[in-house]
């Protein structure tokens, strides 16, 4: 098989990855923070704002594989502080319909690009 990469526009990558790799029945999409995004002007978000900016990122690419949140079946969530969970989960919730994806969420001592979030997910055709 041969792996099958998309980048999305207004989405920047900060290291040697792709944004998705197409692997047949499912896409998946590399993790996201705010600051991976080309359109981003405010530096100094609060979690909320960065969750909001990580979808925006996610749907980009989404978008470039032709495909919506509704076709997302697993989301790995990373946060710096588990403080961070209920503002994350207000945000997180307006995203999805139930049935929601799976989902994983664990607190990490950091990310790249001095996030407090980073999302990435698996997305099935």
């Amino acid at each position: 098989m041969k792996r099958q990469a998309y980048t999305a526009k207004d989405v920047m990558s900060s290291g040697p990855y792709s944004h998705a790799i197409d692997a047949g029945e499912y896409i998946y999409i590399s993790g996201q923070t705010a600051k991976n995004s080309l359109t981003l002007e405010k530096q100094d978000l609060n979690i909320q704002e960065q969750t909001e900016e990580c979808f925006k990122n996610i749907n980009r690419i989404l978008k470039e594989v032709e495909l919506t949140e509704a076709n997302v079946v697993k989301v790995n969530v990373y946060l710096t502080s588990m403080k961070h969970f209920e503002a994350m989960n207000e945000v997180y919730k307006t995203k999805f319909t139930e049935p929601y994806p799976a989902r994983t969420c664990v607190a990490v001592l950091e990310l790249p690009l001095k996030a407090d979030i980073e999302i990435e997910v698996v997305a099935k055709r």
